[in-house]
């Protein structure tokens, strides 16, 4: 007869834990004070948020790039800033 798991209530092993003590072993007790729930976030508000921070980064690239071409053409690097130019 071939062995197979256990079926129709065979009793656990003495070395195998049961399968409520391995649960009880894998969800421990929170530690600290449990906190409240979040409140509720505004999705409006955030997406206004978002696409400000948005816009502003567009503009702080563009004026960065903007510096950093004026920079170049200031040290004569830049082939563009001085072509047509005497």
């Amino acid at each position: 007869m071939a062995l197979r798991g256990r079926r129709g209530g065979a009793p656990a092993r003495e070395d195998e834990p049961r399968r409520d003590e391995r649960a009880e072993q894998q969800a421990p007790a929170p530690q600290g004070p449990v906190l409240p729930p979040p409140p509720p976030v505004d999705y409006g508000v955030f997406m206004q948020g978002l696409v400000q921070a948005m816009q502003t980064q567009a503009h702080t690239q563009a004026t960065l790039q903007a510096q950093l071409e004026a920079q170049i053409c200031l040290d004569g690097a830049y082939v563009r800033c001085t072509a047509g130019k005497s």
